[in-house]
């Protein structure tokens, strides 16, 4: 007899028939209607992540680049020149593929991934989870991010929903989505390690230094995972997987990925300007050091205090001075240094944004229009 015809044919006596109606539906949860709980462990954590899987894979690409052999980085080398020498002219003509991800991040066909995996190539094909494959045009990209901008042209393309990687802790479970090593797409579990790692040296893959605020990430990340998703256990994405740190080149369990919030200002301005135009406060800000927490008597350590501003600057314009310790920005709290680096450098010029800073021991909040950086400012 089935759970729901017992509750049917059974009469519960009035004064106990809360009680038991409830251990029956912890006993069968499937007389709650809806979709089953997934399944858990006896310390209640899910004991898998296909939902999440479900959700994000289908907008995780396959990149293959491909380059004729007479432009290989060794053509100047006297055996690469024999071998080719050597060759018909159809082996000649034979093309070099290199392999890297990418994430379809819009229902018109708009796709990121890494810069190093794009550059100098002569052509970019995309291939979906579907199976399907499309030639891809490079829409701009930029070395300092290591970020760059694809298009394809595909209908029916599923775009992977957008978590919160600025709310991202320590400790927090994340699936990297790739195609490492070209072997076609994977899925590989860890969890956050470390957040606001800003003072790496990243350089060999041709990330620059204008911004490295990085999610680090055990979860296995290998050649080939380039321009792959960093997702939650929700299936949202967090970050565009960039490098790793091995002395082997393959996965050593320290994984970086640019975080998903300034991987789309980074696109948006590609798409719209051609270029990466960082939005501009005009200001110079250092993180609160306890020895500063205790001059300016400021009650914590969290925030960045200015210690320059530019003349007519948008914070100038707004009121800010030096000595101020900035707190929020758009009412998202800037707990360190780090933090309100990177949140400024989502910012995009023409953005309104509200600013509460300490002046004096007491809390202020104001309005200021973000602009883009003029070549020549002075400060005060």
């Amino acid at each position: 007899m089935s759970p729901k015809r017992f509750l049917q044919d059974w009469a519960v006596p009035a004064g106990i028939g809360l009680a038991m109606a409830a251990t029956l539906l912890l006993l069968f949860p499937q007389l709650r209607g809806g979709a089953p709980a997934p399944a858990t462990d006896e310390w209640q954590g899910p004991v898998s992540y296909a939902s999440a899987v479900r959700r994000a894979a289908p907008a995780v690409v396959n990149i293959y680049t491909r380059t004729p052999l007479a432009n290989h980085p060794n053509s100047n080398n006297p055996l690469f020149r024999m071998l080719l020498e050597r060759m018909n002219p159809l082996e000649r003509q034979r093309l070099e593929s290199n392999v890297g991800s990418g994430v379809v991040v819009g229902d018109d066909g708009y796709i990121l991934t890494n810069h190093h995996v794009v550059n100098g190539v002569d052509e970019i094909l995309v291939k979906l989870a579907d199976g399907r494959e499309a030639q891809a045009q490079l829409v701009g990209s930029d070395a300092d991010f290591d970020l760059a901008v694809l298009k394809v042209d595909l209908p029916n393309l599923t775009s992977i929903k957008v978590g919160e990687p600025e709310k991202v802790q320590v400790g927090d479970v994340v699936l990297a989505i790739g195609n490492p090593f070209g072997v076609g797409q994977t899925v590989t579990q860890g969890i956050i390690s470390a957040t606001g790692e800003r003072y790496l040296d990243l350089s060999s893959s041709g990330t620059g230094s204008y911004l490295q605020n990085f999610l680090q990430t055990d979860a296995a990340v290998n050649p080939g995972n380039s321009g792959g998703a960093l997702v939650d256990a929700h299936g949202r994405l967090l970050g565009i997987n960039t490098e790793i740190v091995s002395r082997t080149g393959y996965s050593g369990g320290i994984g970086f990925a640019i975080p998903a919030n300034i991987a789309f200002k980074v696109m948006q301005d590609i798409i719209e300007y051609g270029r990466v135009v960082p939005g501009w406060l005009g200001i110079e800000a250092s993180a609160v050091t306890p020895q500063l927490a205790r001059a300016f008597r400021l009650p914590s350590t969290n925030g960045v205090i200015i210690t320059a501003i530019y003349n007519q600057g948008p914070a100038h314009q707004a009121g800010l001075k030096p000595g101020d310790v900035i707190t929020h920005i758009d009412g998202q709290p800037i707990n360190d240094g780090k933090r309100g680096i990177a949140t400024m450098a989502t910012l995009r010029p023409g953005d309104t944004v509200s600013i509460t800073f300490m002046r004096n021991g007491v809390a202020n909040t104001v309005e200021a229009t973000v602009s883009e950086k003029p070549k020549a400012q002075r400060r005060s």
